[in-house]
């Protein structure tokens, strides 16, 4: 997997979002959160990188980093165990006076000593709430045949009900965009417009230099916001350009887009779309193969090892270590790391956490378009 790619660092926000899920990040960030049965979030960016050699990267985390710092632990999954560069996670700065970040640029602001220090030519920003398999080296390339100052990854979709609903200007943005010849010339904020969208990905490249003048120059104004107070007031001087993405793309909006988006994996057309091209690496927890004990029943299931099922599982997505019992009916769930089923359980339309237990002979059932969600360790 060695692949060094000298001429860009990666930097990651892990908590941006965060507000579209509450009940998933109350003890976590949108990075950790767990995808496609062994997977969080941040693996896909993560792998990506790597993939396309940024072998130094940056993640800026903001508040409830613990398991996230678990699962990076030192990067070696995704070869990023190095002398020079490697895994970098910096915490919020400390200071009596200092709150979480709200957005890129207060972020950027507390490492610019770090980034004046490196010496790669561009900077490769992501967020975390978008699932994609994306090559990184394409992007870093058209970038630099356009001469752009900053390059905007997008993708063409209707806007997610989802994402209108949930946030609200003091909560968050989202970005669309006019384009003429590949070059951004209007930014929507927050906009409600219907049918197909330039719709931003959030993942920038500009050249480190050029990064560090801006935030330097917006953080002194007490600015917050890359997009927003940063590219949108400079469109007619800045070379903002477009990169369009074609390949698959699924966006983390709110609990309902969570569990379709798992949900959708359970098709073959989607799982190979979205796992057909680099392999996505995450951490290791050597387990058994998964066991189906006779008499069990699984029909479009994505399971993870580690599992015991005994009982009747159907288009659900289980995560390692799950146990479903003799007797216990698992239907259009999605069932976290070491979750258990007991005996005789009945259960539709759930989204399980980790360590949560249905006991025996229960029955809960949501529905597609309101699943219900069981926080971490709860018994019930």
């Amino acid at each position: 997997m060695v692949n060094s790619n000298t001429s860009a660092l990666g930097i990651i926000f892990p908590n941006s979002y965060d507000t579209l899920v509450p009940d998933l990040v109350n003890v976590r960030l949108m990075a950790s959160i767990p995808f496609a049965s062994r997977y969080r979030l941040i693996d896909f960016i993560l792998s990506s990188m790597t993939h396309c050699g940024i072998d130094n990267i940056s993640v800026l985390v903001n508040n409830n980093y613990h398991s996230l710092m678990d699962h990076l632990d030192s990067g070696r999954e995704w070869d990023l165990v190095r002398k020079n560069g490697g895994l970098h996670i910096f915490p919020p700065f400390a200071e009596k006076s200092a709150k979480p970040y709200t957005g890129r640029v207060t972020a950027l602001a507390n490492i610019l000593d770090f980034l004046r220090d490196e010496k790669e030519k561009y900077v490769v920003m992501t967020d975390t709430n978008v699932v994609v398999n994306f090559d990184f080296s394409d992007m870093i390339r058209a970038h630099i045949e356009s001469g752009a100052d900053v390059t905007v990854a997008y993708n063409q979709q209707e806007l997610p009900e989802g994402l209108m609903k949930s946030l609200s200007n003091d909560q968050g943005y989202y970005y669309t965009f006019d384009m003429e010849d590949g070059r951004i010339t209007k930014i929507y904020v927050n906009a409600k417009d219907s049918g197909v969208q330039n719709f931003s990905m959030n993942f920038y490249v500009v050249e480190r230099e050029l990064l560090i003048d801006l935030v330097n120059t917006a953080f002194v104004r007490g600015q917050e916001f890359f997009e927003r107070d940063v590219l949108l007031p400079r469109l007619n001087k800045l070379n903002v350009r477009g990169y369009k993405y074609d390949g698959y793309v699924a966006r983390i909006c709110d609990m309902k887009s969570y569990f379709d988006e798992n949900m959708k994996l359970l098709d073959e057309y989607n799982l190979d779309a979205l796992f057909s091209g680099s392999q996505i690496y995450t951490k290791i927890r050597d387990d058994n193969p998964t066991r189906y004990i006779e008499g069990a029943k699984a029909r479009n299931v994505m399971v993870a090892d580690g599992c015991v099922i005994e009982g009747d599982v159907e288009d659900s997505v289980l995560f390692r270590g799950v146990k479903v019992a003799k007797g216990a009916k698992v239907k259009n769930c999605i069932l976290m790391q070491d979750s258990v089923v007991e005996a005789g359980a009945n259960i539709e339309y759930l989204i399980m956490d980790k360590n949560v237990t249905i006991t025996a002979g229960k029955e809960m059932k949501g529905t597609g378009s309101f699943p219900v969600y069981i926080d971490k360790f709860q018994v019930v």
